[in-house]
């Protein structure tokens, strides 16, 4: 026979240590200071098992075979954000690249959106009418609008060097938005080179806190990078952990970014900073001539969560007003760069795999250190 379990469970126990604080004379705070204690308790043991776990696999698997397993026990817990950082971080620290990586066929999809809203802008100039369509949908696309799953997009703002549309995002108080514009005073590669350049970005965005990458995927080219950034009074800061992977493809003549938002063992949460934990951001650009001649057309397609407590049309009013602010600030920096010859890297140049190719995880500081070298393969004048 075992002993019959005592019939003192976690409330049993609380109300006890209550009443024995009462008669002691303690004042209310005893019980939350008893809970606050067993709290402490319990995480600790449960962050020393984790690492118990942790030698215990690291000894029995390899390498890769450790990343598969964490890969699938990411997926389970991505749901539960707190409790994956935690278990994360315990877990020496990796990240499941094989399932956050941004692969080829997300860059293709941005640029195979460009294509066809080109061609329909096409058809709209032959037609006499100098009209930029929303983004044409594929027959994927056109599938879903059947059963409702997509809203038909709405003009914003009609400007002479670029179109802005929205769209409700099914199933969310949220939008998505799609800009296509054009620049004929500045070259791709100085836009393009401008753009990922996180150290010049600190220097021309004020609303930078942070911007760093954190690690680089030696396989893709893919970067994670904590950016902070400051939000409108009276909102906090938000901060974003993301990943994003950029493509030239010289003979087909064209650039693609892709980024979207990830977890990163490295980086939890900060009670300082509002995370945003849902964001995706495509930008196609299509030179008119080459890359480096004055002229390209772009298409930026952009949805994020910034977690206020507004109402639906102040976020949309903020994002369709922050939206043109930010890309005319972008393009200011770069004819800064390319009036006073600031330097800033080439990523043109230097492939994505040549940059990952010097570090699998690398820090800040050491980012720094390669970006204030000036290699003439790695830096040119924007």
């Amino acid at each position: 026979m075992f002993p019959r379990r005592p019939p003192f469970g976690l409330a049993a126990w609380l109300l006890v240590g209550a009443a024995a604080t009462g008669r002691a004379g303690a004042r209310g705070g005893g019980l939350l200071a008893l809970l606050a204690n067993q709290c402490r308790f319990v995480t600790g043991l449960r962050v020393r098992r984790a690492q118990q776990i942790a030698q215990l696999y690291g000894r029995l698997y390899s390498e890769s075979s450790r990343r598969i397993l964490l890969g699938r026990l990411w997926r389970r817990l991505r749901g539960r954000p707190g409790h994956a950082s935690a278990l994360m971080a315990a877990l020496a620290g990796v990240f499941a690249w094989d399932e956050e990586r941004i692969q080829e066929e997300e860059l293709q999809r941005s640029i195979d959106e460009m294509k066809r809203l080109e061609e329909m802008s096409s058809m709209f100039r032959s037609s006499g009418v100098d009209h930029h369509p929303p983004e044409p949908k594929s027959q994927t696309e056109r599938d879903e609008d059947s059963g409702g799953k997509d809203q038909p997009w709405e003009m914003v703002m009609d400007k002479k060097h670029f179109k802005l549309w929205r769209r409700p995002i099914t199933g969310t108080p949220l939008y998505q938005y799609r800009v296509f514009g054009t620049y004929t005073d500045v070259t791709p590669r100085q836009f393009f080179n401008v753009q990922l350049d996180t150290e010049y970005r600190k220097k021309w965005d004020a609303l930078v806190i942070k911007l760093e990458v954190i690690e680089r995927d030696v396989v893709s080219g893919s970067e994670v990078l904590h950016w902070v950034t400051h939000f409108p009074y009276p909102m906090y800061s938000r901060d974003y952990v993301y990943v994003r992977r950029y493509s030239v493809d010289e003979e087909n003549n064209v650039m693609v970014l892709v980024s979207r938002a990830v977890e990163h063992p490295s980086v939890p949460e900060s009670p300082e900073f509002v995370r945003v934990r849902s964001y995706e951001s495509q930008m196609v650009i299509r030179p008119h001539r080459s890359f480096d001649e004055n002229g390209f057309d772009y298409l930026l397609t952009y949805s994020d969560n910034p977690q206020t407590v507004f109402p639906r049309y102040c976020v949309s009013w903020m994002v369709s007003s922050g939206m043109p602010d930010f890309l005319e600030k972008l393009h200011m920096a770069t004819l800064k760069a390319k009036n006073m010859e600031i330097k800033v890297k080439d990523y043109i140049s230097s492939k994505p795999l040549e940059v990952g190719s010097e570090a699998k995880a690398t820090t800040p500081s050491s980012e720094r250190k390669s970006e204030g070298s000036c290699g003439p393969a790695r830096i040119e004048y924007a």
